[in-house]
């Protein structure tokens, strides 16, 4: 069976008002909850207007009683920013009050303005994500006395202790042992596939890169499980890509190839980032050169649209190709097009996932 979910970094055009943004971000949510979606995955910067959720966790909780199903994932929080003990208390309170509906999708801090402002060593921000989850794990588990000497933090908890009113107990998540932990992977083969494997994390394979990348972060993390001796868990995986589903294919063309259309201006950023990251020392004409390349090419691998025979079609190729996901994340992306964006929601919820999971029943591996 293949379920369906959101993904949403989320992004938008700089230009739009912030309110307005946070409004249509809500909607959305909603509106997978009404077509029956199973989860919604929601992003975090700091220091980006166009990526403007500061705090997935509180932006969700104001959906969360009219969302009455789908659960609620960051995609991702990113913990080198954060005091896991803060963190750790913020997630218990959130999971309770969903009902035991908190994913944590986590990640380093890719945004290098983040770093920036928060005075983080990237070179260290992979060891603190760990370390933070280390800490969060021990939080939901234990009460009282604690100790934790770490390379980044240092948590102690037994000089005023008083059990007998309550101090020195700790919020606890619904979830036990706690709120499930995932990753989102963007280069072919992740140095955190064996992590994810040891540890039972969720994989997650990110909308915004190739087919052949996905297909490959599958593969190795179904090494790295092996290696393990346990079992790989395609049910567990989640594959996101950007998806349009209109009346008719010549529709969805036209809004793919639109110059300031939704879909170019989102990989126009996302390789923009990629091209200030990692070409210092390249000319302005150079970098434009590179992201205008990068974004014809993502256009053509990372898009899937058309009418819903087509988007069939093409997410039947497209999990044929890379592997037997078990939750296809659709990419929230900005809705410059209401109608046609909630339109686009309900044909892929309705009428594409049932017969891309129907194939997908009858074709799938044994694991």
């Amino acid at each position: 069976m293949v379920h369906l979910g959101v993904f949403a970094m989320p992004l938008h055009p700089k230009e739009r008002a912030y309110g307005e943004m946070m409004a249509d971000n809500r909607e959305q949510v909603l509106l997978a909850d009404r077509l029956g979606m199973t989860e919604v995955w929601i992003g975090e910067h700091q220091t980006s207007i166009s990526e403007p959720i500061t705090d997935p966790f509180l932006f969700l909780a104001t959906t969360m009683y009219e969302a009455k199903n789908v659960k609620f994932g960051s995609a991702v929080v990113n913990l080198s920013y954060h005091h896991p003990v803060k963190l750790a208390m913020q997630l218990a309170m959130f999971d309770q009050l969903s009902g035991g509906r908190a994913m944590v999708g986590i990640g380093p801090g890719g945004l290098i303005s983040d770093s920036e402002i928060f005075g983080i060593d990237r070179e260290q921000s992979y060891a603190m994500m760990v370390e933070c989850v280390d800490i969060m794990e021990l939080l939901w588990s234990r009460d009282a006395p604690l100790e934790y000497d770490g390379k980044f933090w240092q948590i102690s908890l037994s000089d005023f202790v008083e059990d007998d009113i309550g101090v020195g107990r700790l919020p606890k998540p619904l979830q036990n042992p706690g709120p499930p932990i995932a990753y989102a992977m963007r280069s072919p083969k992740s140095g955190a596939s064996e992590l994810l494997a040891q540890r039972d994390w969720i994989p997650i394979s990110g909308n915004f890169v190739p087919a052949g990348f996905v297909k490959n972060q599958w593969t190795d993390y179904c090494d790295q499980r092996e290696k393990l001796g346990k079992r790989p868990d395609p049910e567990n995986w989640r594959a996101g890509r950007s998806i349009l589903v209109t009346d008719t294919n010549d529709r969805a063309a036209d809004y793919v190839a639109q110059e300031e259309g939704g879909f170019r201006h989102y990989f126009h950023y996302l390789r923009t980032l990629e091209a200030k990251r990692n070409m210092m020392d390249a000319t302005r004409q150079e970098r434009e050169a590179f992201v205008a390349g990068q974004v014809n090419e993502a256009l053509e691998d990372q898009v899937i649209a058309g009418d819903a025979d087509t988007v069939l079609d093409k997410l039947i190729a497209y999990r044929d190709e890379v592997g037997p996901f078990g939750t296809l994340l659709m990419t929230g992306h900005d809705w410059d097009d209401k109608d046609m964006w909630r339109g686009s929601m309900r044909m892929l919820a309705e009428d594409v996932v049932p017969r891309l999971s129907q194939h997908a029943e009858s074709t799938d591996p044994s694991y």
